[in-house]
């Protein structure tokens, strides 16, 4: 084995597991150019484990998706598991991507900068109005902390309550779903008018 292919080896094992942890970004310059260069050999090996790999270098990021079985072909089982999102998270994401398709509309700065407050305004307006402020600021917390911790927004250190909206929100919250903004919108709106689950 020569010694290029060992150092490969070497860098494969690390890339692999942060793929299986969850999404890769650009940022993350200890194994995004370790991705660029071995993404042929990562791309066989999640072959056989039901897997694709999704690489968007534009964007800056990558990530694991199952991947659907041809035809005649038995299903694989998942390995990567998919997750039901409560109602208020699901509002924060449809939002956050609408303002990153109008912030990308502008051309400007490539990193979307929101703060708490600013979530907090947009989806007050689908949830049913409340006396108690301070409660209903502490369930979007909640469900900012859970944006957080599935990887879609970014605490920014130094600058309390400012988050970065992650572009691989783009991929799960894709054109499809944008088309159906306003249907999904007025559906919201009606499910948080009847005292949806916070």
């Amino acid at each position: 084995m020569n010694e290029q292919r060992m150092q490969d080896d070497d860098r494969l094992g690390p890339l692999l597991v942060a793929l299986f942890q969850g999404v890769l970004y650009r940022d993350d310059g200890r194994l995004w150019q370790p991705l660029l260069d071995l993404q042929s050999r990562v791309r066989d090996y999640c072959i056989t484990l039901g897997l694709e790999l999704i690489l968007d270098e534009a964007e800056g990021y990558a990530y694991l998706r199952q991947r659907g079985a041809a035809p005649g072909e038995p299903e694989m089982p998942r390995l990567v598991q998919r997750r039901q999102l409560s109602y208020p998270v699901s509002l924060i994401l449809v939002l956050l991507r609408k303002r990153l398709a109008e912030f990308d509309a502008t051309g400007g700065d490539t990193r979307l900068v929101v703060s708490r407050e600013q979530i907090a305004d947009q989806v007050r307006l689908f949830l049913p109005d409340t006396a108690n402020e301070a409660r209903l600021l502490d369930r979007i917390d909640a469900h900012i902390n859970k944006v957080v911790e599935l990887g879609f927004l970014h605490r920014l250190r130094g600058q309390e309550n400012h988050y970065e909206v992650r572009r691989i929100l783009k991929a799960f919250v894709d054109a499809q779903w944008l088309s159906d903004f306003d249907h999904r919108l007025d559906d919201y709106a009606a499910h948080g008018g009847a005292g949806a689950p916070r």
